[in-house]
């Protein structure tokens, strides 16, 4: 018989049985084998490294710029619509292999996967403050891999000279001598076919006017590079917010019929 401090003392310590404590050696077996949650993919920010596009953005020659005009109005039609007059290589642009190369492939034969891409972005702004016309060299891509690492096959190789924020004023921006001459950074022609054949890049990006440098008389750049079946991105902005490594480009380029380019939303998830 069982007295009142037994039962007490029962309560207060429970009999496990052989079958109640298996369960329970199997149950902290399958806690300990589950495999640990997930962690969280780190943040991605989206980045636009795209000019609004407008009638006063700098062009490369006078005579290209943009015009709009109305067309339908609210008022009298019951919806609004402009009407645009643009030149294909206006604002933030692609540049496809047919724009430098007879035969070659027009903006509309540009494949998705061509136009999401991993980008290395490389600055030459310091010197490019106190020289308009500099450009990227081998030995600048040199420098940059032993800092950030090797440029991946297939990437957007974007750079950076600063240019970008002379684009309110043409003047400024296309920077003629005297003699109308543009002086403006671009990519140096040994720097473009290294990273064609030692890095195999799919395009060349630019916060300028052109991927040659403004004085440039015959776009070596241009020729390379489309030549070699890859396109080409000029007048982005914001390359100074990109990480030198690890961002995805997306391209959001218009396929315009037999296009040899045109005006593109670049955006960057870094």
């Amino acid at each position: 018989m069982c007295t009142e401090q037994c039962l007490r003392h029962a309560a207060a310590h429970p009999v496990v049985s052989r079958r109640g404590a298996l369960a329970g050696l199997a149950a902290a077996g399958a806690l300990l084998a589950a495999p640990a949650p997930a962690r969280a993919a780190p943040h991605r920010t989206v980045r636009d490294l795209t000019h609004p596009f407008t009638t006063t953005f700098p062009t490369f020659a006078d005579g290209e710029e943009a015009r709009r005009g109305p067309y339908k109005s609210i008022e009298t039609d019951g919806y609004y619509m402009q009407e645009w007059r643009i030149v294909e290589h206006t604002g933030t642009h692609v540049d496809a292999p047919n724009h430098f190369v007879k035969g070659g492939r027009a903006v509309t034969d540009l494949t998705p996967d061509e136009l999401v891409l991993p980008a290395a972005v490389i600055s030459i702004a310091r010197r490019a403050a106190h020289d308009p016309d500099a450009v990227l060299t081998v030995a600048d891509l040199a420098a940059h891999e032993r800092e950030h690492g090797r440029i991946p096959p297939g990437a957007a190789v974007l750079l950076h000279t600063g240019w970008d924020r002379r684009a309110g004023s043409a003047p400024r921006y296309r920077n003629p001598d005297g003699a109308g001459v543009m002086h403006f950074p671009g990519f140096g022609a040994d720097a473009c076919e290294w990273l064609l054949t030692k890095r195999r890049i799919r395009s060349l990006g630019i916060d300028t006017l052109s991927l040659d440098p403004g004085e440039s008389a015959d776009y070596p750049v241009h020729f390379m590079l489309l030549g070699a079946d890859r396109y080409g991105l000029e007048n982005l902005r914001g390359l100074d917010t990109m990480p030198p490594h690890g961002a995805t480009l997306v391209v959001g380029v218009t396929p315009w019929e037999e296009g040899s380019g045109g005006p593109a939303r670049v955006l960057a998830l870094a």
